[in-house]
């Protein structure tokens, strides 16, 4: 193979869940099947990095400075479900069982792996509830020790600000050191119905 396929491979290989014959195929396919999907697709790449940023609201990906979700006056903005990642929240959208806002933090707290309160979107959520306005925060984060210890960083902080906010946890119907993006939609939808308050 060539020296340019070879690094189109390469970069195809670092995406999540392509492996090497992934890459592979996807390459052969673009290349020699069917190349003239090349240019829209390099467009589409192109476009999209122009144009798509974090919501300065709640980190979700978005086009202008709000998402659709926080732009969408039909949500519940009382509500808000905090989640540790994008693909976290398009799964609970996908359930169809919720109707508030989100709150993206892009991680959880891990001391082991270097991953610091400073490193994670906490700032703009502490903003959100200082605002007034927010009565719930659900957690919907891994249920798995760094989890876990971001969920009582989390209530720590809000205690000390002494401002009230009912703080509850999703109820796991996933398995232990599972998180949201595996699941499907009737234990999502089971798991936002049946959450407990968090303490």
């Amino acid at each position: 193979m060539t020296p340019a396929f070879e690094k189109l491979q390469k970069h195809l290989k670092q995406l999540p869940g392509v492996g090497y014959r992934s890459a592979e195929r996807i390459a052969l396919n673009l290349l020699v099947e069917k190349p003239a999907r090349l240019p829209a697709l390099v467009e589409a790449l192109e476009e999209a990095a122009r144009s798509v940023r974090r919501c300065s609201r709640c980190g979700n990906l978005a086009e202008s400075e709000l998402c659709p979700i926080c732009a969408d006056e039909r949500r519940d903005a009382s509500i808000v479900c905090v989640v540790e990642h994008v693909p976290d929240l398009v799964a609970l959208e996908r359930s169809g069982a919720y109707r508030g806002t989100y709150h993206v933090l892009h991680g959880k707290l891990s001391p082991i792996h270097g991953v610091g309160p400073e490193d994670l979107n906490f700032a703009s959520l502490f903003a959100r509830v200082a605002g007034g306005g927010v009565q719930e925060l659900i957690l919907a984060l891994s249920n798995d020790v760094e989890g876990e210890a971001t969920c009582h960083y989390l209530t720590e902080q809000l205690a000390a600000t002494g401002r009230v906010v009912r703080i509850t946890r999703i109820g796991f119907g996933l398995p232990s050191g599972g998180g949201v993006l595996y699941a499907d939609s009737v234990t999502l939808k089971s798991a936002l119905e049946g959450r407990r308050t968090y303490s």
